[in-house]
């Protein structure tokens, strides 16, 4: 790991064009900082395909580029697989769906390209650094971190949000959309609803700077 400043990237649901402009605006140098992706890269935003495409070739110029698995990734893989497939379709899962279809990749079995699968994947439930647990959604309360399930580290909300349980280290999550960061003393959100026509937003550690980019007018 570099020896730099930690980036923490939110919720960004296929929207290419702000993520591009975030990392414009921090300046990040592969060489000494670490950038780390919160989940739900895909669905609902115009260009998932573009997002994916655009974070494994990020991962290919640093070491230090960690990948989160969100519910969004999770319901496209067990899509893949057969299971719940009319929740991911709900969940705005065709607009990924169509974002492949529309380069080419046409027929069900081989729609996603093998580089994106290794990339799903290889996401992870949760990352520990010195000071923090970043997940995607959060944790249960009151239960040990080695104790969790998956589907509470893509898709709890209130029960973890709302409570003021110490998990010994404070929790940097997404997935819940919030108009500004969530901010308390135990936990910070990042979820801006970029997808929603309001911010993409990043975490600077350890100097605790949050940055953002507003949604395109076009």
């Amino acid at each position: 790991m570099g020896e730099g400043r930690i980036f923490i990237v939110g919720d960004i649901h296929g929207c290419l064009e702000m993520l591009k402009r975030l990392l414009e605006k921090l300046s990040w140098q592969p060489e000494t900082d670490q950038l780390i992706f919160l989940g739900d890269y895909i669905d609902r935003g115009k260009d998932p395909l573009g997002v994916v495409d655009f974070l494994i070739e990020l991962k290919k110029s640093s070491i230090d580029v960690q990948f989160l698995k969100g519910n969004h990734e999770v319901m496209l893989l067990d899509y893949l697989s057969g299971r719940n497939r009319n929740l991911y379709l709900a969940n705005a899962g065709y607009t990924t769906l169509r974002s492949y279809m529309a380069a080419g990749h046409a027929r069900e079995e081989t729609l996603i390209p093998p580089d994106h699968m290794e990339f799903y994947h290889s996401l992870k439930p949760y990352i520990e650094l010195e000071d923090y647990y970043l997940v995607h959604a959060g944790f249960r309360p009151g239960v040990d971190l080695e104790e969790q399930t998956l589907g509470d580290m893509v898709w709890i909300r209130e029960p973890f949000i709302y409570s003021d349980y110490d998990f010994g280290k404070k929790t940097i999550f997404g997935h819940t959309p919030f108009q500004k960061p969530f901010v308390s003393k135990t936990k910070f959100g990042l979820d801006t609803g970029a997808v929603y026509g309001n911010k993409l937003t990043c975490l600077e550690l350890p100097k605790k700077i949050f940055h953002f980019v507003e949604a395109s007018e076009s």
